[in-house]
């Protein structure tokens, strides 16, 4: 049976969110990869929205990725969800379980959304990493020559998902993340593989920043390597706490609270609503005399 999607994007993040409620199966690996296969429903992430498995939560979100892998934690989707399940029912906040924890979540009176995407983890075993590393805000890891590195000295983190950040002195376009990051996303130091992002640090309070997302690929938005970002810029203080994070859709603002909670506010668009069939990836629009895809 076809459950109802809606095709929208956070920033330019490109998110499906299907939903699942009330079914017991879940959106399969072969939909994901036929649906991404579809220029018009090309995505970066699917947020499936599940019933609640937890008390005090009000849905269970499973996140996949393009290539038909799982996400633990998605915030520029997550900001899709709120969007969508506000325009549903009315209600304004809200409070998700993710494979990479709880999360909560605000649409505010403007039609913008913050999300606590939780605390960071610095431990090279909680990132994780594939030696130890006892101070993870510079690793050792480069690419290029041994002795003119183009990247080097990545910070990690882990923000639900694994991040390395490789921080320049210089436009973060400039550098062929297309070429780099699938050898960085694979490289052994990272056995759950990792998001790999560029940024440059403008003021203490701007950072602009590009990322190769693992099991997706660059992406115009990455909410999670934007939190990374500023924590690991904050903890070698190039920034303070709070900050603007650009990427390439657009501005994302973060604030590292003294709780040590990380607060993202930005955008959510809806672009269509269709249904779709969670197991093959067969969809139709919602307008009338759209043929199936």
């Amino acid at each position: 049976m076809d459950v109802p999607f809606a095709k929208m994007n956070g920033l330019g993040n490109r998110i499906i969110v299907a939903d699942m409620r009330g079914r017991g199966d879940s959106v399969s690996r072969q939909a994901a990869v036929a649906l991404n296969a579809d220029d018009a429903t090309r995505f970066d992430q699917i947020m499936a929205i599940h019933d609640a498995r937890a008390d005090g939560t009000d849905h269970y979100i499973d996140i996949l990725n393009s290539d038909g892998s799982h996400a633990q934690a998605c915030g520029n989707g997550t900001r899709c969800v709120v969007q969508a399940l506000s325009a549903e029912t009315g209600k304004a906040r809200f409070t998700f379980q993710t494979p990479g924890g709880i999360l909560s979540a605000e649409e505010h009176s403007d039609g913008m959304i913050s999300v606590d995407m939780g605390m960071p983890r610095f431990r090279w075993d909680q990132i994780p990493l594939a030696e130890e590393f006892h101070d993870t805000t510079g690793i050792e890891l480069q690419i290029g020559p041994i002795d003119a590195p183009v990247l080097h000295t990545p910070s990690v983190a882990n923000i639900g998902n694994p991040h390395a950040v490789f921080w320049v002195d210089a436009d973060v376009q400039t550098f062929d993340l297309v070429r780099f990051g699938p050898l960085l996303e694979s490289h052994p130091i990272f056995p759950e593989k990792a998001n790999i992002s560029i940024a440059n640090v403008v003021a203490r309070d701007h950072l602009v920043i590009r990322t190769w997302e693992r099991g997706a690929g660059l992406t115009e938005a990455c909410g999670s390597a934007a939190c990374a970002a500023l924590v690991c810029a904050a903890r070698v203080d190039k920034t303070d706490r709070a900050a603007t994070v650009t990427v390439p859709g657009g501005d994302l603002k973060l604030e590292w609270r003294e709780d040590n909670h990380i607060i993202m506010t930005g955008p959510a668009e809806w672009e269509f609503s269709g249904v779709l069939d969670p197991q093959t990836g067969q969809w139709r629009r919602d307008d009338p005399g759209r043929e199936a895809k």
